[in-house]
C-alpha cells in the first residue's frame, strides 16, 4: 500500500530554527522514504548548497508521527 511521507529540512537555532523545506514522497515503504531523506540531508550539507544552515532532516508518516531523523549532531 502506498503511503505519503513528509521529509522536512529543519534549520539550526542560529539560523532561526523552523522548517526550511518540506517534500512529500509517495512510496510503499518507510525505507524508501529514509533513503530519500538521507539524500536530501547529504545534498543540503554540501558546501555549494543554497541551504547550508540545515541542521536536521526528518521523516513523518501520514499521521504526522516522526519515523526517522538525522542531524548534524549524529
Amino acid at each position: 500500500m502506498v503511503e505519503v511521507y513528509r521529509i522536512e529540512s529543519v534549520a539550526s537555532e542560529e539560523a532561526g530554527g523552523g522548517i526550511i523545506r518540506r517534500i512529500l514522497v509517495r512510496t510503499e515503504s518507510v525505507e524508501k522514504a529514509k533513503e530519500r531523506a538521507l539524500k536530501v540531508f547529504t545534498l543540503a550539507r554540501r558546501p555549494q548548497s543554497r541551504d547550508p544552515e540545515i541542521e536536521s532532516v526528518r521523516v513523518l508518516d501520514g499521521a504526522g508521527y516522526e519515523v526517522f531523523s538525522i542531524s548534524t549532531r549524529d
